[in-house]
């Protein structure tokens, strides 16, 4: 079969090549946008029983889910950048979220509350290094009004922008439950 079209191409003018390359890379092009699409949605992320059953049903109670704004965040909001060299790579490091999956590696509640901890350091530190790039996509410190906040929140934002810290420092419990264990201000994420 190889054979036959590699013939068949050998027999043709440049434009039908090209022809045949552009559709070629539409299609492949199409397939590829339309899967990071549908693995951006939240009926992907809930698709299995261990976030439908343990984050997504945390993530039903907090405010980033119902509030009296009615604006709400979806899984990919918070975890997933919109940059696509970085989405690229967010989507390459998630594979081993799958393999842990596919594997049974956390296939029941208590297998999750097992890894929770190490999960959400692992979200932590990409939060840290990314100086909380996802969540600057809707909140934006330029967008914020002091006076509308509390005095006790206008006085940590600048502590917090003083001392270099960044949302999920103090912010990590807001959509899921915080896991048993030091949280980001005191984890040193250069040695792990």
């Amino acid at each position: 079969m190889f054979k036959k079209i590699t013939s068949w191409l050998g027999r043709q003018s440049p434009w039908v090549l090209l022809a045949v390359g552009v559709v070629g890379a539409l299609v492949i092009g199409g397939g590829a946008t339309a899967g990071m699409a549908w693995t951006n949605t939240e009926a992907f992320c809930t698709g299995c029983h261990e976030m439908r059953d343990n984050v997504y049903a945390e993530f039903k109670e907090s405010p980033h889910d119902r509030n009296a704004s009615g604006v709400r965040a979806k899984c990919p909001d918070c975890h997933v950048p919109r940059e696509t060299v970085d989405l690229l790579i967010r989507k390459v490091q998630a594979s081993g979220e799958l393999w842990a999956k596919l594997t049974g590696k956390i296939d029941t509640r208590e297998q999750f509350e097992e890894h929770r901890y190490q999960l959400a350091v692992n979200v932590w530190k990409r939060m840290k290094t990314t100086d909380s790039r996802e969540c600057r996509h809707c909140h934006t410190q330029a967008a914020m009004v002091p006076d509308l906040q509390s005095e006790r929140a206008q006085t940590r934002h600048a502590k917090a922008e003083r001392e270099g810290m960044t949302c999920i420092d103090c912010h990590f419990g807001i959509a899921h439950q915080e896991p048993e264990g030091p949280g980001p201000q005191e984890i040193d994420f250069t040695k792990l």
